[in-house]
């Protein structure tokens, strides 16, 4: 199954606004799809669309910090790009509290809107490919016995094969075999990126 493409989400209740930045954006060869509120934008989010939210603040009905609010309840990691017309300080420190990527005060440069879209649709990117290689990492732990599971905290703490034999009561020969597959359904090509996995993985054991 083909990921997503990454696209530039528009909320903004005024209709010019929302046009010339979908038009702008669009000019710069990003995908970009303009909603006309929070609530039309919400019925359509789906977690795994990757891109970026650029969001009004001030909007009748569901205000933008209150769809921020509301994606972070749902788990949300769309980055939020707020803009608004009022200067609100106290509304902006609010937002970025919230984890939102960055606020734009109108009237603003073109450019400055399209350099901070860029570097959220790049922020979300990495974001996503570490959170899929967390999945494959999960998945492959999970295939592990559990038998395998200790072994593997054993040897990411660094213990040799003799002492791992001795602290689990069964054979080095034992050890050295569940050893071979730890590393084979792990997907490891060294001891170094096993550490690097199970620190990944934050087992509570492996600390």
């Amino acid at each position: 199954m083909n990921p997503k493409p990454a696209s530039v989400f528009v909320v903004d209740d005024d209709d010019a606004v929302r046009n010339s930045l979908r038009l702008l954006l669009k000019s710069v060869g990003l995908p970009t799809v303009a909603f006309a509120s929070a609530r039309e934008y919400l019925d359509s989010w789906h977690p795994a669309q990757p891109g970026c939210l650029v969001l009004d603040v001030r909007m009748p009905g569901m205000s933008g910090l209150e769809l921020q609010e509301e994606l972070n309840r749902r788990g949300a990691i769309i980055p939020v790009i707020f803009i608004s017309g009022h200067g609100d300080i106290p509304m902006a420190v609010e937002a970025i509290q919230h984890g939102a990527f960055d606020f734009l005060q109108k009237p603003f440069r073109d450019q400055d809107l399209i350099d901070r879209v860029q570097r959220a649709l790049a922020a979300d990117n990495a974001n996503r490919q570490s959170l899929a290689q967390r999945d494959v990492l999960r998945q492959r732990y999970g295939s592990l016995t559990p038998r395998e599971q200790e072994v593997l905290v054993l040897v990411t703490k660094g213990k040799a094969n003799k002492v791992m034999a001795g602290d689990l009561d069964i054979s080095q020969r034992t050890v050295e075999i569940h050893r071979a597959r730890v590393m084979e359904k792990m997907g490891a090509q060294s001891l170094a990126q096993l550490v690097r996995m199970a620190m990944d993985l934050d087992l509570p054991d492996a600390r």
